[in-house]
């Protein structure tokens, strides 16, 4: 039992530890997940019933950002304690209450496909949902064991201990602003800097699919149903009864999805000819209304700037072209545009506004709008 419980201590200590640092690498991704998930939750129509506290769920998106830095931080914090064995009842306390959460938001997300990624290891390690459940599953065991284990495991609570969880909870805290203020420590995405926009938008090999599939639901018990090809030809008209089954859609599987292009094609030719050919300066503006305007007349400066050394500006918004170009009047910001899709643009740089420096479709550099570059850096 002792090596048992020093095994899970371990296990369960270093993978908090590992997940809380991962989503502190880019709490803004965990902010962007934790708003899905509170969007989905006041939408929910599921026996689960949880549209029924749709207000709450709508107050809690303005807060999405500081919940991501205290959740993570709060991972990290609870990983350190047990492998230290601070106060170990609290902590274990703690834990359970934390993976019982965990577990709850990844079987939502496998059931009822609502949220395809828990984000559990940010964008660093993509899990399918039904894989982050089995996860959490085998984390409630090992801290279901420690939980009925911890009158047998020795505390640790000196000073040194406490000054160290201390210090855990201020690192924590530092890292997951740092983040916020000038971008994710380590990028993960495919628009890093050395990352070639275009090429990324390409398969790594050609694409092979499987057999087509037909999917319908019943909607007497709301179960998926899927067909294949022979079992549609022979049985698609005891399906076609619009009363009791609805068809969803026809697809292939995809056989190597390793090959899928990093990025899905975002823009049309035009666009992509136009921000992707020659010296870029790209300002990225996701949502007008939740964008920081500080350094507006400093960015209007830079583009002036830019323009004698040849290099085209051009702002992406996300926003409706109503609502950008109140916005773009507003602050005198006289740059061409193109409106894409707003998620797309969180994923290019996590800053609002953010900006990127694109040469032939190539990331030479990013900045978030605490670090606004100068001109001496577009050399």
């Amino acid at each position: 039992m002792q090596y048992l419980r020093l095994l899970s201590i371990i296990f369960v200590g270093g993978l908090f530890v590992f997940s809380g640092l991962i989503k502190l690498n880019d709490p803004v991704g965990t902010q962007i997940k934790l708003e899905e998930y509170f969007e989905v939750f006041s939408a929910d129509k599921t026996e689960l019933g949880l549209s029924v506290l749709s207000s709450f769920w709508h107050f809690l998106v303005p807060f999405a950002l500081s919940l991501s830095i205290i959740l993570s931080s709060l991972e990290v914090v609870l990983g350190v304690s047990l492998l230290l064995r601070y106060k170990v009842k609290s902590t274990l306390w703690w834990l359970l209450g934390t993976i019982i959460f965990f577990t709850f938001l990844t079987f939502y997300s496998a059931y009822f496909n609502k949220v395809t990624d828990c984000g559990c290891f940010g964008d660093f390690i993509k899990l399918t949902p039904w894989t982050s459940f089995t996860k959490d599953i085998v984390l409630l065991f090992f801290i279901g064991f420690l939980f009925f284990q911890r009158g047998q495991i020795v505390p640790n609570d000196t000073k040194l201990t406490s000054w160290s969880v201390f210090g855990t909870s201020l690192f924590t805290f530092f890292v997951g602003m740092w983040a916020v203020w000038y971008l994710p420590w380590v990028d993960f995405l495919p628009y890093k800097i050395g990352d070639n926009i275009p090429k990324n938008m390409q398969p790594a090999a050609p694409l092979k699919y499987g057999a087509e599939e037909y999917w319908y639901k019943s909607l007497k018990d709301n179960k998926d149903i899927k067909l294949s090809k022979d079992e549609f030809g022979t049985e698609w008209e005891k399906y076609s009864d619009s009363l009791k089954y609805k068809f969803v859609e026809m697809k292939k599987p995809l056989l190597n999805p390793e090959a899928k292009a990093k990025i899905s094609s975002f823009a049309d030719s035009l666009v992509m000819k136009q921000i992707f050919s020659g010296n870029k300066f790209i300002i990225v503006i996701p949502t007008a209304n939740r964008t920081s305007v500080k350094y507006i007349k400093e960015v209007n400066l830079l583009v002036k700037e830019l323009e004698k050394k040849k290099i085209q500006s051009y702002v992406l918004s996300g926003d409706e072209e109503k609502i950008f170009e109140a916005f773009r009047h507003q602050y005198q910001l006289a740059v061409p545009y193109f409106l894409l899709d707003k998620t797309i643009l969180k994923t290019m740089i996590r800053s609002n506004p953010g900006f990127l420096w694109l040469d032939n479709g190539t990331v030479k550099n990013k900045w978030s709008e605490a670090k606004l570059p100068n001109i001496s850096q577009f050399n």
